[in-house]
C-alpha cells in the first residue's frame, strides 16, 4: 500500500508510493558530494546505494547562473536527465569555456560507465534526474 518493495542482492529496496504533491522548491536542497557550491539537489523519491550498487533515486538538480564543474562524471548506474528550465552546457573545459549549449525540453539517457560533462549553466537551470541500477 505505501510502496513497492524489491529484494535485490538480499537487501530490501523500497520506493515510496507518492501521489501528486506540491513541491516546496524553497527548502530541502543540499550540495551533492563531489559537486561545487551552487549546484544543489532535492531528492524526490528513492534511495540509491552506490556502495552496494542497488536502488534508485529521483531528484531535482539545479545550477545557479555561471556555475560549472571541471571534470567529467562517470558512475555505475543508469541516468536519465530532463532539462526542465534554463540552459545547460555540456563539455566545457576546466575554466568553464566551450561545450555544447542545450535548452529546456532536452533529454539524455546514459548507461553505466558513460563519461559525461563537465557541465555549466549560464542562466541557471533545473534538471529532473532518475538514477537506477539494472
Amino acid at each position: 500500500k505505501d510502496g513497492i518493495v524489491i529484494l535485490l542482492k538480499g537487501k530490501v529496496v523500497m520506493k515510496q508510493h507518492l501521489e501528486f504533491n506540491s513541491l516546496d522548491l524553497d527548502s530541502g536542497w543540499h550540495v551533492p558530494p563531489g559537486y561545487p557550491e551552487g549546484i544543489e539537489q532535492k531528492i524526490l523519491a528513492g534511495d540509491l546505494d552506490e556502495a552496494n550498487k542497488i536502488g534508485n533515486r529521483t531528484r531535482l538538480l539545479r545550477f545557479a547562473p555561471g556555475i560549472y564543474t571541471t571534470e567529467p562524471f562517470v558512475h555505475e548506474y543508469w541516468e536519465e536527465v530532463y532539462l526542465l528550465e534554463g540552459d545547460l552546457i555540456v563539455g566545457n573545459d576546466q575554466n568553464g569555456e566551450g561545450g555544447t549549449l542545450f535548452h529546456k525540453n532536452t533529454y539524455a539517457c546514459r548507461p553505466p560507465g558513460a563519461y559525461h560533462g563537465p557541465f555549466k549553466s549560464n542562466t541557471g537551470c533545473l534538471l529532473l534526474e532518475i538514477h537506477y541500477y539494472n
